[in-house]
């Protein structure tokens, strides 16, 4: 059976929230497909992990048997995080954009996954696991756009996932979210709707071929 880690990241309900509805898609596609398989869900705003603190960053860099008791404490905590995603088939992250880059809870999950040594470097323990990333924004920051060189969502998971944790990521972006909300952005509004829909769709079909596909791996 095949896992799926799942998390959110946005502080708005799935009623009001792009990233939320569209994971919920792959989700519920996914669980469609393979109904006996397992899905670990963290919500990272309702239930946000801690931030890294100096024994925890410390603890990486020294003999486990030298760890003080706050050192131990700490990397400790980080653990479940750790092997949640070495153990997943599958990640699917909802990255809503605030002020141009992740929430910050996002942030710290990663601080905390981020092992140099183990989930990261030469041969970095979770390499090869499919990521989706459901990277929303308000706005529209593609190339071409004038607001291009403030995307730091998608280049620095890019660069986190791939590069640095070995993670085979892909990208699902509805963007012009805010469009129904900003009198100056109406004329968008049906651009983000149809951002929205591909989205959905994308998602759902994301879903169900990743089950698919880990599944029949499995057999």
């Amino acid at each position: 059976m095949a896992t799926l880690l799942h998390l959110d990241s946005s502080v708005l309900p799935v009623a009001a929230s792009a990233s939320r509805a569209v994971t919920d898609a792959f989700r519920k596609a996914w669980e469609e497909q393979h109904p006996e398989g397992t899905v670990i869900y963290r919500d990272l705003s309702a239930h946000p992990v801690p931030h890294i603190s100096a024994d925890a960053h410390s603890a990486v860099f020294a003999d486990p048997s030298e760890h003080t008791p706050e050192q131990a404490a700490a990397f400790a905590a980080r653990l479940p995080f750790i092997e949640e995603l070495e153990q997943a088939d599958a990640v699917l992250i909802g990255a809503p954009m605030y002020n141009f880059s992740i929430p910050s809870t996002l942030k710290a999950w990663l601080d905390n996954v981020i092992v140099v040594g183990r989930t990261a470097g030469d041969t970095p323990s979770a390499k090869g696991t499919p990521v989706t990333v459901v990277a929303s924004r308000g706005g529209a920051y593609g190339p071409g756009t004038p607001r291009e060189g403030y995307e730091y969502v998608q280049n620095y998971l890019q660069s986190v996932l791939q590069d640095m944790l070995g993670l085979d990521v892909e990208f699902i972006v509805p963007e012009l979210t805010m469009a129904a909300q900003v009198p100056a952005m109406a004329e968008l509004v049906p651009l983000a709707e149809a951002s929205r829909s591909k989205a959905l769709e994308d998602a759902a079909a994301r879903g169900r071929t990743l089950a698919e596909q880990l599944t029949s791996n499995a057999a």
